[in-house]
């Protein structure tokens, strides 16, 4: 064996130069025996033989020897060092069999629906705000402030339903702006509103439940549900929201109800009066509990604001959802439930053991940003700014698509849906097309949840971070994708 051509070729690889040389050659010898180069049985030299072939200190050899025999690669007898047996056979059993690795994802895993994570904003993303229009300077004033407040024992786990200060003013900002009827102890911050669904998912259902959500529907919902191994059910959705009929109430009793009543997600839809006081009576009588999503409802452009489902009666079985992700920025990472009061305990209890929280500065801050006006301040500029980019897209689909497409849901929110007339055209592959030119225009039809209704046909539109004179260019190039392949 020339222990000195072996040396030398794995010392000289770029990704060992680096290394000590008693690295060098421990790792050389180790990985000669891996690979079967140096066999079961093989009698290494002597350390000071090897270290004079090598022009290494003996120091070195002895060093490299005794790691592969406390690795049980090598083992001394009274005539030198040899390769082990075991250690050798164990070390090429791999490549010999090549045995596949079997280990990855549980199927229930597997079954959760993906969905494109944006790295960076893109023209019609939905639920991106105008990101360049947050008071940045002020947000780093008042975090700044905030831990410069800070108390030592804050830096400590936080109280695992948030802090209190911001979840007094997220209850006094809801009773204003939202007509919910709650106490501050009935909110409990989260990370998001896809923390938020997750926690709704463990806590108040079991693996197997039925859980009825809206088709077209928020494929966020769909993933959490399943990944809880519930049972998702699509319900239809027509002008006036979800429209259960009483067969389902009576074959399919859901044990939670997804919603977005204030602008469905993604037809933008509003769940009628009528409907809403069925659905909250339809489900005291099944015992069933209705999330109700409020994600982007603070941007409402024609008429007056709708007020929550959670506060049209007392004691509303409403686990109602809200997020400073629309309203603020995404990174933020700060949701929020408003539970019954008669669950805020169970709850929390549950919190205790399972959701050790944290970013006291970052809750704080918000909580100063809130109940100094800030926040309402913030929301004025941002619904006249999203009213104007509203106004601009729509322009443009009316002049360049109107003969083959109709607005849905730009009364409100962030975003609109563009549904295509011709029910057979394939959005999916103009959707595939438009990101390949940098526009992320989501498919209707893959916002479809079960085989119960027909998809929709068309692409979710998000205008709130496209500025208005971008608009005509961007719904041509929507315009071509539809003529290529409608």
């Amino acid at each position: 064996m020339d222990y000195q051509l072996l040396f030398s070729r794995y010392a000289a690889a770029p990704a060992h130069a680096r290394w000590s040389r008693q690295r060098q050659l421990h790792e050389c010898l180790r990985h000669a025996i891996r690979n079967g180069t140096l066999g079961s049985g093989a009698r290494l030299p002597a350390t000071r033989t090897l270290a004079q072939e090598l022009g290494v200190s003996r120091n070195t050899v002895l060093y490299a020897y005794d790691q592969l025999a406390t690795e049980g690669f090598v083992l001394p007898d009274r005539r030198g060092t040899v390769v082990a047996e075991l250690a050798a056979r164990m070390a090429q059993a791999p490549t010999q069999t090549a045995v596949p690795l079997r280990a990855g994802l549980s199927r229930r895993a597997l079954a959760v629906p993906t969905r494109s994570a944006l790295e960076t904003p893109a023209p019609f993303a939905p639920g991106v705000p105008a990101l360049k229009e947050f008071p940045a300077t002020l947000w780093r004033r008042l975090l700044d402030r905030a831990w410069k407040r800070l108390r030592t024992e804050q830096l400590n786990y936080a109280p695992h339903t948030g802090e209190p200060a911001l979840r007094e003013a997220i209850a006094n900002h809801l009773r204003v702006a939202r007509g919910a009827r709650l106490d501050a102890s009935q909110v409990i911050i989260t990370d998001g509103t896809q923390g938020s669904l997750d926690l709704c998912a463990r806590a108040f259902a079991d693996a197997g439940d039925k859980v009825w959500i809206e088709s077209p529907g928020y494929q966020g919902a769909l993933a959490a549900f399943q990944a809880a191994q519930l049972k998702p059910m699509g319900m239809v959705v027509d002008a006036e929201g979800m429209a259960p009929s009483a067969a389902d109430w009576q074959r399919h009793p859901p044990k939670l109800i997804y919603v977005t009543p204030s602008h469905q997600y993604p037809t933008g839809s509003v769940l009628s009066l009528e409907r809403r006081l069925a659905l909250i009576a339809n489900a005291r009588a099944a015992s069933a509990l209705i999330i109700e999503d409020d994600y982007d409802s603070e941007f409402r452009h024609d008429g007056p604001p709708l007020s929550c489902m959670q506060g049209l009666e007392a004691d509303a079985p409403v686990l109602y959802l809200g997020t400073f992700s629309k309203t603020m920025f995404p990174a933020l990472r700060i949701g929020f439930v408003v539970v019954p009061m008669v669950l805020v305990e169970p709850l929390s209890a549950m919190l205790s053991r399972t959701s050790p929280r944290g970013r006291a500065a970052d809750q704080l801050a918000l909580a100063d940003f809130m109940q100094s006006g800030q926040f309402s301040l913030h929301l004025r500029r941002m619904r006249r700014l999203y009213r104007q980019r509203r106004d601009a897209l729509v322009a443009a689909l009316e002049q360049q698509l109107g003969d083959v497409a109709d607005v849905y849901g730009g009364s409100a929110g962030m975003h609109l849906a563009l549904r295509l007339r011709n029910p057979k055209a394939d959005d999916a592959q103009m959707s595939a097309w438009l990101r390949e030119q940098g526009i992320v225009a989501p498919a209707l039809s893959e916002q479809a949840v079960g085989q119960r209704v027909q998809p929709w046909r068309g692409f979710l539109l998000g205008y709130a971070q496209v500025p208005v004179e971008q608009m005509p260019r961007l719904v041509k190039q929507l315009a071509e994708a539809v003529r290529r392949f409608g």
